[in-house]
């Protein structure tokens, strides 16, 4: 399946789910925001979204400092 991930495109593998596109990219466990075709998936919904051919995906990393 074929969907964007910030801008480029890739192929999904086998993640059906956004949850699934996150533990394959290595964004498991990490403070990430998702967008999906330009709206904001809640983390509590990542399990339950599926991904679709041509999807766009933004993914968004948390990063601390100071």
């Amino acid at each position: 399946m074929n969907i964007t991930i910030n801008g480029k495109p890739q192929d999904a593998g086998q993640a059906r789910t956004i949850d699934d596109l996150m533990a394959a990219l290595g964004y498991k466990g990490k403070r990430i925001a998702v967008e999906r075709n330009g709206d904001i998936v809640p983390k509590s919904q990542h399990a339950l979204v599926e991904l679709a051919e041509n999807d766009a995906i933004e993914i968004v990393v948390a990063v601390g400092g100071g």
